[in-house]
C-alpha cells in the first residue's frame, strides 16, 4: 500500500500547486473593454468600479516621427493615422514602406477619468525600445530610442509606472523604436489599474515565475543526479536537461528577472538564449519519448528532428537577431509538425495500454497544449495580421510554463510509483527469504559442523605444506625463499632502531671431492651433521639458519656488530673442526672444513639488503682464496660502523 500513500501525496501537492497558480493567475484580472477609438477612450466609469483595464485599441500612430508630448501642441490630430495596439506595425503601409519591422514611431492614447487617482501602469516589453510619458512626465523606458541601428539601445524590460491621474483628458505618449527584430511596435498590452492592482499583478507574477524558476531547477537538477548514479536509464539525462532549459527560460520570458536583475545584460545574447531554450527544447523533449516509449518512436524521424533543430540552433548561434527571428516562423511550423507527430504517437500508446503510460501522456498533453498556445501568441499570424479570432482566444504568453510544470510533476509522480513498486517488491522478496531461510537453518547447522571440520583439517594441512615449502627436507633447516622474507624483516627492524645486523657465508671446504670419493649418502649425511652444528651455535629467535643451496649454508644474526660475528665465525670453525669428519681428498686438511665470509652493516636508506649478502659473499671468496679452513670480514665501503 505505501506506493498508493506516495502517489496520494505526490497528486494532492500538485493539485495544490495549480490551485496557488489559479488563484494567483486570477486576481485582478484585466478585461478587454472599452476599445479606443482614434486614440481616445473613456474609462471614468471603469476605473470608478476599481477595474483594471488592457488599453487595447486604434492608438494614434506617427511614423517615422519621435514626438514629445510638448510637440503635439504644433502637430494637429489631423496629421496622425491609427494603429492596433497590440500589434506589429509590419504590415503599417505608407509611401513605398515594405513589410518590415525596422523603424521607428510614436504611440499616443487620450483617456479620461477622474483626478487625483494613485494609478499604474503595467508595461510589457516593447520592440526593441522605447520612452514613455504620462501627462508630459517621463515615467518608464528600455533601451535607448534612436532613428538607426547605431543611434539606439535595444532592452526588454517589463515594468509598472506610477502616476497620479488629472481630472478630465490624460495623454500616453510612447516613442518607440527598432532595428534589432523581425517585428517592431507594441506587441502585447498595455495594463492599466489602481496602483495596488497593478503592483499587486506584478508582485504575483515575480512569484510565480520564481516558483516556476525553483520548481523547474531542482527537478532538473534531481534527475541528472538519479542519472549519475544509474547511467544506463537515460531518461532521467533528457528529462533533467529539459528542466534545466525550461528553467533558465523562465528567466527570459515573461518578467525578464534576468534583466531586471542585470539591467545592462547584453539584449543580443539575452534573445539568443531565450530562442535556444525553445530551439533545443523541442528535440530534447523528443528524445524523452523516445527513450521511454522506443518501440513507438522511430529512430530516423527522432534523428531528423534532432538534425532540423541543430540547423536551427546553429542560425541563432551565427547570425544577430534581426537575421535569424526571420526564421522563428520555419521553427514554429516545424514544432506544430512535431506536435502533431507527438499527439499521434501519444494515440498509439493510449490504445496498448502501456502500464504508467497515461500519466506521462497526459503530462506531455499539458504541455503540448499550452506550448501551442505560445507558439501561437508570438507567431506572425498574431503579431503582424491581428486575426481577431485568435485574439480572441489566445490572449496571453509564457503559459507553457504551467503546463511544462505539470509534465514534470506527472512525469515525477511514474518515478514515485516505480520507486515504490520496486520497494514492495523488494519486501515480498525478503519475506520469501525468511521463509527459505528458516526451512534452511537445520541443513545450515550440520553443514556447518561439517565444514568446520573440513576446515580445520585444511588449515592443518596447509600449515604443514606452508612449513614444507620454506624448509629444506634433507638438512630441515629453512630454504632460501623463507630466508628471503625474514631478511626484509629483520633489515627493516634494524633500520628503524640504528642497529647493525650481521651475516655469514659458509662453504664446505672441496665438498664435490667428498661426494665422489665417499659418495652421496655419506655427502648427505656431512650435510645434516654440519647443519645441526651450526644449528646448535645460533639459538636466539631472531638468528636464521639457512641452506642456500648445495653445500653453501647463510646465518643472519640481528643486532650482531663486526667483533660478535667474528667470534661466532670463530666457534663455527671449532665446532665443525670437533665433527672430526674424515675428509682424505681435501687439499687443505684430512678432516671436513668450512670457510667463512662476514659482514656486518648497520642499514641505511640508500641501501638494501641485497648488500649484506653480495658484502659476505665477497669476504667468503677471500677466504677461500687465502687457504680455505678460515674466516675473512669485510666491511662494506659505504657503510660507518
Amino acid at each position: 500500500m505505501r506506493h498508493r500513500a506516495i502517489f496520494t501525496t505526490v497528486v494532492f501537492s500538485l493539485l495544490s500547486m495549480l490551485l496557488f497558480v489559479i488563484s494567483g493567475c486570477s486576481h485582478a484580472k484585466p478585461t478587454n473593454s472599452p476599445k479606443a477609438v482614434k486614440g481616445t477612450i473613456n474609462l471614468t466609469e471603469d476605473l470608478a468600479a476599481n477595474r483594471v483595464l488592457r488599453l487595447d485599441g486604434k492608438w494614434e500612430f506617427y511614423w517615422n516621427n519621435l514626438l514629445a508630448p510638448k510637440d503635439f501642441k504644433q502637430v494637429g490630430k489631423n496629421n496622425a493615422d491609427y494603429i492596433d495596439v497590440p500589434g506589429s506595425w509590419n504590415t503599417y503601409k505608407t509611401g513605398d514602406r515594405g513589410a518590415t519591422g525596422n523603424g521607428y514611431a510614436t504611440y499616443r492614447l487620450l483617456f479620461e477619468t477622474q483626478g487625483g487617482k494613485k494609478l499604474g501602469l503595467k508595461i510589457p516589453r516593447m520592440f526593441t525600445a522605447y520612452q514613455l510619458w504620462v501627462n508630459g512626465e517621463q515615467i518608464a523606458s528600455a533601451g535607448i530610442v534612436g532613428k538607426n541601428r547605431n543611434s539606439m539601445r535595444p532592452q526588454y524590460l517589463p515594468q509598472v509606472a506610477l502616476f497620479v491621474s488629472r481630472q478630465g483628458e490624460n495623454e500616453i505618449v510612447i516613442q518607440a523604436s527598432n532595428f534589432n527584430h523581425r517585428s517592431g511596435g507594441i506587441l502585447e498590452s498595455i495594463i492599466l489599474g489602481s496602483e495596488s492592482q497593478i503592483l499587486d499583478m506584478r508582485y504575483q507574477k515575480i512569484a510565480y515565475e520564481f516558483l516556476l524558476f525553483g520548481s523547474l531547477m531542482i527537478m532538473g537538477l534531481y534527475h541528472i543526479i538519479l542519472f549519475c548514479f544509474r547511467k544506463k536509464n537515460l531518461s532521467p539525462l533528457y528529462f533533467g536537461l529539459f528542466c534545466l532549459f525550461l528553467a533558465v527560460r523562465t528567466l527570459l520570458v515573461g518578467e525578464r528577472m534576468l534583466i531586471y536583475f542585470f539591467p545592462f545584460f547584453n539584449w543580443e545574447i539575452a534573445h539568443k538564449l531565450q530562442t535556444l531554450t525553445y530551439y533545443l527544447g523541442v528535440p530534447i523533449i523528443v528524445t524523452f519519448f523516445r527513450v521511454v516509449f522506443p518501440a513507438h518512436f522511430h529512430q530516423r524521424t527522432v534523428r531528423a528532428i534532432q538534425g532540423i533543430a541543430a540547423v536551427f540552433s546553429c542560425l541563432v548561434l551565427l547570425t544577430p537577431v534581426r537575421i535569424f527571428t526571420v526564421a522563428n516562423p520555419g521553427y514554429q511550423l516545424f514544432s506544430l509538425c512535431v506536435i502533431i507527430y507527438l499527439i499521434v504517437t501519444f494515440i498509439k500508446v493510449i490504445l496498448q495500454k502501456k502500464k504508467s503510460a497515461w500519466l506521462i501522456i497526459a503530462g506531455g498533453l499539458a504541455m503540448i497544449v499550452t506550448s501551442l498556445n505560445d507558439i501561437i501568441f508570438l507567431s506572425v499570424w498574431m503579431n503582424d495580421y491581428s486575426i481577431p479570432l485568435l485574439q480572441n482566444i489566445i490572449k496571453t504568453d509564457n503559459l507553457s510554463a504551467i503546463g511544462q510544470l505539470i509534465f514534470v510533476f506527472t512525469n515525477s509522480m511514474v518515478l514515485a510509483k516505480q520507486f515504490s513498486s520496486s520497494l514492495e517488491h523488494e519486501e515480498n522478496m525478503t519475506k520469501e527469504l525468511k521463509t527459505i531461510n528458516q526451512n534452511l537453518d537445520n541443513l545450515v547447522k550440520k553443514r556447518t559442523h561439517a565444514l568446520e571440520e573440513s576446515r580445520r583439517e585444511l588449515e592443518n594441512a596447509n600449515s604443514a605444506l606452508e612449513l614444507i615449502s620454506r624448509k629444506d627436507p634433507l638438512t630441515g633447516l629453512w630454504n632460501r625463499r623463507h630466508y628471503s622474507e625474514v631478511l626484509e624483516i629483520e633489515w627493516a627492524r634494524c633500520l628503524k632502531y640504528k642497529t647493525p645486523i650481521a651475516l655469514m657465508v659458509l662453504d664446505i671446504d672441496f665438498f664435490k671431492e667428498y661426494n665422489d670419493y665417499y659418495g652421496h649418502v655419506a655427502g648427505d649425511e656431512c650435510l645434516k651433521k654440519i647443519a645441526q652444528t651450526i644449528q646448535a651455535l645460533f639459538r636466539r629467535s631472531s638468528d636464521l639458519v639457512v641452506r642456500y643451496g648445495g653445500e653453501e649454508f647463510i646465518v643472519v644474526v640481528p643486532q650482531a656488530g663486526k667483533d660478535q660475528a667474528k667470534r661466532m665465525a670463530d666457534r663455527i670453525l671449532e665446532k665443525i673442526e670437533e665433527l672430526n669428519i674424515p675428509h682424505k681428498c681435501s687439499l687443505i686438511s684430512s678432516r671436513i672444513s668450512v670457510s667463512v665470509g662476514i659482514t656486518s652493516i648497520v642499514p641505511e636508506f640508500n641501501l638494501s639488503s641485497n648488500e649484506l649478502l653480495l658484502t659476505a659473499d665477497k669476504a667468503l671468496y677471500q677466504a677461500k682464496h687465502a687457504g680455505r679452513n678460515q674466516y675473512k670480514y669485510l666491511q662494506n665501503e659505504t657503510i660507518s660502523q
